[in-house]
């Protein structure tokens, strides 16, 4: 089969984004077409946030917190029920419940607030090699994939709309024990449109990427360690300034804790010219099984 161009790619996950009406504060967000497997973390909580946006008028999303309760099936659609808790002035206050078959998978609230000016100062952006001095994820997979099985080689080579280049490369099969700390550059594949409400669900989609494996990096383990079993368990978003997510944001990451098979993690995310656009946190499970027997 042919290779989707990136406008495709792009095509592809804002239709994937783009929750349907079915009644007042009532949403269906569709399935992966293709997939097979669990849900993408962030694929629920951005559909999540185009719900809660959907309900809100003069206010823009600056904050969500949310739970992952279930693990969701790719095979089925994501119903999204939208609950107004609050309409101020300044402040407006919504939760989503996200439900595949009559249950729960991610419970999520978000605020909304209407644009004033204040008091300002932000973090300095890390010193990191541009994202033309690096090589693509894709680039680094095709490279070891033929260490994979057929199945696992398919989804590790899978064309994603989100464009990724590593500032510190890692190693998929021999991973080593070092600072919990990296950074990548991010962006859409193709340019999209002005809508400032879907470059915050793309941000959305995207802050799920990078983040729960840097726990991991001073352990000696990752994805593929077959004795690790990894789940996000939540997620919070805070969202600072404008940006555009088909431009380059650099999502600097690091892990200052983790114990009691739980890892946490935070990330920083920067436009070029070194604003500060979004920070993230997220705890997740870490959990180190038994090896299988040997037969």
């Amino acid at each position: 089969m042919d290779t989707p161009t990136p406008a495709t790619l792009v095509a592809d996950l804002i239709a994937l984004l783009d929750v349907e009406e079915i009644d007042r504060d009532l949403y269906r967000g569709a399935r992966q077409p293709g997939g097979i497997g669990r849900v993408f973390g962030g694929q629920v909580i951005a559909q999540a946030l185009q719900a809660a946006q959907r309900s809100v008028e003069g206010k823009q999303a600056h904050s969500l917190h949310a739970y992952f309760m279930r693990a969701g099936n790719e095979e089925h659609p994501i119903v999204l029920r939208v609950v107004r808790d609050f309409d101020g002035g300044s402040f407006a206050t919504r939760r989503v419940i996200a439900s595949q078959q009559g249950q729960p998978i991610l419970n999520m609230a978000a605020s909304f607030q209407r644009p004033e000016e204040g008091l300002a100062h932000q973090a300095t952006m890390p010193d990191v090699p541009p994202p033309e001095m690096l090589r693509t994820e894709m680039e680094l997979r095709a490279a070891i994939a033929d260490r994979l099985p057929e199945r696992g080689k398919r989804f590790f080579l899978r064309p994603r709309a989100i464009e990724i280049r590593p500032c510190q490369p890692r190693s998929w099969f021999e991973p080593r024990p070092g600072d919990p700390a990296h950074a990548i550059w991010l962006r859409l594949a193709a340019p999209i449109g002005d809508d400032p409400v879907l470059h915050r669900a793309v941000l959305a989609y995207a802050s799920d990427m990078a983040l729960l494996g840097t726990a991991m990096l001073p352990h000696g383990v990752n994805w593929l360690t077959e004795t690790m079993q990894v789940a996000s368990l939540d997620h919070a978003l805070w969202l600072h300034e404008p940006f555009r997510a088909d431009e380059w944001l650099l999502y600097a990451c690091d892990s200052p804790w983790a114990g009691h098979a739980r890892g946490f993690n935070r990330g920083q995310i920067f436009t070029r010219d070194g604003r500060l656009v979004a920070s993230v946190a997220q705890e997740g499970l870490m959990r180190q099984r038994e090896p299988r027997p040997t037969t």
